[in-house]
């Protein structure tokens, strides 16, 4: 084959193979625009929990929160316990918080009125991991963790005063939650729960199959945004 034979066989080549890899990048963009339409399909099946004037539809301790700027705001000094007025045995609760520094809250999920729910229930941990008066915390305390029982992974909150998107996923004795698109959490309480848990105290509402679901306030300020649940 001569050297111009060549030179053409050469230039086909990158040409096709040019072609090959825009079709490549053609169908690697495709799944993400799927993907994007499943996350609004999916979010389309959630129902807003929080009217952004007022706390109709919580109950509890009213006074340790309140409606500011659309947000819920767990106040300063304020806190307790403040539950949506439904019960909910599987479901997915997505929120946005924003954290003070030090900020401690908690959210609890098939809990049982008027008890801790980090023991007749489960709490799941608001906290600002990067506070130096939890440096010596056990991993079971931190932020994301099912108080007690099962640790979250580290790493994935944003700085304090920035905010942050959660979702709880509660599915049988499956519990999930993800921190800002990470799982931090995701365990079976059959396995964590019996025959004891990690803490090594008695938690007689881990396995509830109905319960309220709120937040359970510290006294710090603490914001939440964009609160909608959705039953499984």
């Amino acid at each position: 084959m001569t050297s111009h034979s060549n030179a053409f066989a050469q230039a086909v080549l990158a040409t096709c193979l040019a072609a090959g890899s825009c079709a490549q990048n053609s169908q690697v963009r495709q799944p993400v625009a799927d993907a994007a339409q499943a996350a609004a399909h999916g979010e389309s099946k959630f129902t807003s929990v929080f009217n952004g004037i007022d706390l109709t539809g919580w109950t509890g301790n009213t006074s340790g929160y309140a409606a500011e700027d659309g947000h819920l705001v767990c106040l300063k000094g304020g806190g307790g316990n403040l539950y949506l007025a439904n019960d909910y045995s599987n479901f997915a609760f997505r929120f946005e918080f924003k954290l003070e520094p030090g900020g401690n809250n908690g959210v609890g999920i098939r809990a049982a009125r008027g008890k801790n729910a980090a023991y007749e229930g489960m709490e799941i941990q608001i906290l600002d991991n990067s506070a130096e008066q939890y440096a010596k915390l056990q991993p079971y305390q931190y932020h994301g963790s099912v108080y007690g029982v099962a640790p979250a992974e580290l790493g994935h909150q944003a700085p304090v005063g920035e905010w942050n998107t959660q979702e709880i996923v509660a599915d049988g004795s499956r519990v999930k939650v993800t921190l800002n698109g990470q799982v931090i959490v995701d365990v079976d309480l059959e396995e964590v729960g019996r025959p004891t848990t990690v803490d090594g105290n008695a938690h007689p509402g881990l396995f509830n199959e109905l319960g309220a679901i709120g937040f359970l306030g510290h006294g710090h300020r603490i914001e939440f945004r964009n609160l909608r649940i959705q039953e499984l």
